[in-house]
């Protein structure tokens, strides 16, 4: 019995090796599907180069310091002030003061226009040329026997001028300089003799010769070139921009051979600038 079992055949046997080998193959196949797949390694997006942005640079305190484009802007938006040239048109008055107060009478009307050359806001250069007329007073006509006459002066004068900003809308300022004044008249008629002895009036009018009246006749008009100076001031009201509203008072002297012209022009009128 023993010998009968433990004797195999040895077709069986091949028949259990081929077993096994299929068996061996299909745990290797089982094996191999449950083992993950290899993986790839994922892919990093791709970044792009980030574009710094530049800023201006700053200073300790941490301002901004402005670009000279900004600059360039701010300075051609900031205003001068002032304008480079004035006009000034005006009328008014005059009173009579010195010796020319004994011979003519204040209160003849008056006419002035001038121009200004600005250098600052502060200060210019103004050129004014300026008509007065000068009454004869009643015993002046009669100290030359005369029924009546016509007496005035013109009057050129170029002054520094000094301007005195106060508020936008009120400013003061102050002229002097020197005069050019060029009196002239003329007598309606005169009962005076030729070569007869100056009064004062006749000094006063200038055509006196050798303390006499010129025996040719020729007393009834006169003509004379005087130099002198001229100083005062004024105020000013702005009532648009550019355009003001001036009341000024002057003092105005001129004298030749001991021949002088005083008066006091006050005198109102617009200025405007350009």
């Amino acid at each position: 019995m023993i010998r009968k079992f433990a004797r195999v055949p040895a077709c069986g046997a091949g028949r259990i090796a081929v077993l096994l080998a299929i068996l061996l193959a299909g745990a290797a196949i089982v094996s191999a599907q449950q083992d993950p797949a290899p993986t790839e390694p994922p892919q990093t997006p791709q970044t792009q180069p980030q574009q710094t942005q530049t800023q201006p640079p700053q200073d300790q305190s941490g301002s901004q310091e402005a670009t000279p484009e900004e600059t360039a802007s701010q300075r051609r938006i900031k205003p001068k002030g002032y304008t480079n040239w004035s006009f000034n048109v005006g009328g008014g008055t005059s009173l009579t003061n010195g010796t020319t107060t004994k011979f003519a009478r204040g209160g003849g009307p008056i006419g002035d226009a001038g121009v200004a050359r600005n250098s600052s806001k502060y200060l210019g250069l103004r050129l004014d040329f300026q008509w007065d007329d000068l009454p004869l007073r009643n015993t002046a006509l009669q100290s030359a026997e005369a029924s009546g006459a016509t007496s005035h002066v013109y009057t050129l004068m170029l002054d520094p001028i000094i301007n005195v900003p106060v508020t936008n809308e009120w400013a003061g300022y102050i002229v002097f300089g020197p005069s050019y004044l060029h009196r002239s008249g003329k007598l309606d008629s005169s009962g005076a003799v030729p070569g007869s002895l100056c009064n004062p009036f006749w000094v006063w009018w200038g055509r006196c010769y050798a303390g006499s009246l010129p025996v040719n006749g020729n007393f009834l008009t006169e003509s004379q070139n005087q130099f002198g100076y001229n100083f005062g001031g004024g105020i000013a009201r702005k009532i648009r921009p550019n355009i003001e509203i001036y009341g000024e008072f002057r003092f105005i002297h001129g004298t030749h051979n001991g021949i002088t012209t005083d008066f006091r022009p006050v005198t109102i009128g617009l200025r405007w600038g350009k």
